[in-house]
């Protein structure tokens, strides 16, 4: 603990936390998303310049994330009638209509339970944070941006479409991998496996880097 805020972050691999909160599309857990992924995104505060350009931009992504079997949730400390005052304001102002729930967090518990606040930022507002939570609730991912500097949709679509190839494929993927480049095939676990995988029709650089088409 430091001060009254938990400072510490979910875990990679485990279980994401458990919530339940009012949205602007009714009473939401997130367990009733189980069997879809989940990408869960905070941001500051309701009618703020930035945070306006990402649900603009969220918006305009909604329908390939959809696509991914993934939904898209938002989140700030704001309440349900600041954030619907909000997006009808995105709808009459920009033309957008935002088509993802957003959390009611007044409370701060779920801020609290994913991290969200960090002190030397601010301690009323929720940093810039992502997380991918896959289709069982394991948390698999998490980016964090400051207050001042929006994030960048298509690497958030990117790493999505990275995780489930990692999961349908079995492999990893590669510094600047994008859909449809090779992927890495998992290392060597013995001497007869590191003897034989210049044999398995493999491109390889070596016998522990080697790639595959999916």
């Amino acid at each position: 603990m430091c001060g009254e805020f938990d400072r510490r972050l979910p875990s990679i691999g485990e279980p994401a936390p458990e919530f339940e909160a009012d949205t602007t599309m009714g009473r939401k857990k997130l367990s009733d998303y189980l069997g879809k992924w989940v990408v869960l995104f905070s941001h500051p505060a309701d009618f703020t310049p930035v945070c306006t350009t990402e649900f603009l931009a969220f918006s305009e992504a909604y329908s390939e994330i959809e696509g991914l079997n993934a939904q898209l949730i938002g989140l700030s400390i704001d309440s349900v009638p600041s954030h619907l005052a909000w997006v009808k304001n995105i709808e009459e102002k920009m033309g957008v209509k935002v088509p993802f729930p957003v959390i009611s967090d007044l409370t701060m518990s779920i801020a609290k339970k994913y991290g969200m606040l960090h002190p030397g930022q601010s301690t009323t507002a929720t940093v810039r944070c992502v997380f991918f939570i896959d289709d069982k609730g394991i948390m698999r991912a998490m980016i964090y941006y400051p207050l001042t500097n929006g994030r960048f949709i298509p690497e958030i679509i990117r790493l999505l479409k990275a995780l489930q190839t990692t999961d349908k494929h079995g492999v990893a993927t590669p510094a600047n991998w994008q859909p449809g480049d090779k992927v890495v095939v998992p290392a060597p676990k013995t001497a007869a496996e590191m003897e034989n995988r210049l044999k398995e029709g493999y491109e390889c650089k070596d016998w522990y880097l080697c790639f595959k088409s999916v």
